[in-house]
């Protein structure tokens, strides 16, 4: 097991994020910063939130005062398709041993997509990247969100439509995977029901029922993805 070429590799792997999370942590830190919370409380929000789009919303939450029924509901509705994530890895996480709490904990939209995209060459561990890449994206965040506390005031150019690097780094994972993948059905499954729930609920609720849709398509269209596995 070469730990430092894993490291590395989940390093490169990584790096993208590091990129796409720039602009919004340092706004984040910034918008903290503006409603009178220092670097310690930024820290500790982006380490035990870290969820990107609640913890901006968390900003109007602590500055009106917002009941904490009305922050747990919205918790749970903006984070609530994380509940799909962890699926796929179930069976990989139980093989981390104390690991798989920290690896659950942290699996946002960025580690998720990592971890799908991930093909590990020679000499890569596999169960060491799952951590390595998990520590790096949450290490990417919270120092820069921290960060932004302290350097984010002094940026002066506008940055507006900067933060769509995040959805540009998905789109170019989508990509990457349907090179190289076999059946490219489970993709416009996605597409499709994205699409749709996007029409029907709109932009700010589209993602839950689409998440759902798209599951269940996975699981009917089983035998059509993966011939053979389920007689096996």
């Amino acid at each position: 097991m070469n730990l430092k070429k894993t490291f590395l590799y989940c390093l490169k792997q990584s790096s993208p994020i590091f990129i796409a999370f720039l602009p919004v942590g340092l706004a984040y830190g910034v918008l903290m910063q503006n409603a009178g919370y220092n670097v310690l409380w930024v820290g500790l929000t982006s380490l035990f939130v870290d969820a990107g789009s609640l913890q901006f919303l968390m900003v109007n939450f602590f500055t009106d005062s917002v009941p904490l029924i009305t922050v747990a509901v919205m918790a749970l509705l903006v984070n609530s398709r994380h509940i799909f994530y962890g699926l796929p890895f179930i069976e990989k996480f139980r093989t981390l041993g104390p690991w798989r709490h920290f690896v659950t904990y942290y699996l946002t939209d960025e580690t998720f997509s990592l971890h799908c995209a991930r093909k590990c060459p020679e000499g890569v561990d596999e169960k060491w990247a799952y951590i390595f890449t998990t520590v790096q994206v949450v290490g990417y965040w919270l120092i820069l969100s921290m960060l932004g506390t302290w350097i984010g005031s002094l940026i002066t150019i506008d940055m507006t439509g900067v933060d769509f690097a995040m959805t540009a780094l998905f789109v170019v994972i989508l990509v990457d995977q349907l090179r190289g993948a076999d059946n490219r059905l489970p993709a416009i499954a996605a597409v499709i029901s994205s699409v749709v729930c996007l029409a029907i609920f709109g932009p700010g609720s589209f993602i839950l029922p689409s998440l759902a849709v798209t599951v269940a398509a996975l699981v009917l269209l089983r035998n059509v993805i993966e011939p053979g596995k389920e007689a096996a």
